[in-house]
């Protein structure tokens, strides 16, 4: 088990980077909206970045692969998405102020090639 308490193995920095950036989004959403403080998440919101990082886990592309927005392959439930989606639409323009690092590789991550879906393992006759 690796550090962030998942199986999947070693993390890289775009997928280590990726978990960081969908963290600090739900942590600006959750003290400007739940009056959350001290670093900490409300119960609804700690959900919502476990499911957050158990996609990221379960991401076919991994290091390579782009914004979720701009992704082939949309993983998250639908009752989900729509709760990131309103996550990041209060919470990325204060990324600028808050966390300017992750807000500028995730504005450069927006620009990469979708990556082509992984073609499933042969089956074994």
């Amino acid at each position: 088990m690796n550090k962030s308490g998942s199986g999947s193995g070693k993390k890289q920095g775009r997928m280590k980077r990726e978990r960081g950036t969908i963290a600090a989004m739900i942590g600006i959403y959750c003290r400007g909206h739940h009056g959350v403080t001290g670093g900490g998440l409300c119960g609804q919101c700690a959900a919502l970045l476990e499911y957050a990082n158990q996609r990221l886990d379960l991401c076919p592309f991994q290091e390579n692969k782009t914004t979720c927005a701009r992704c082939a392959v949309h993983c998250y439930r639908a009752d989900m998405r729509e709760k990131v989606r309103i996550v990041m639409k209060y919470s990325g323009p204060r990324m600028v102020h808050q966390h300017p690092v992750f807000a500028f590789f995730h504005f450069l991550d927006g620009f990469r090639k979708k990556p082509r879906r992984p073609k499933p393992p042969a089956a074994r006759v």
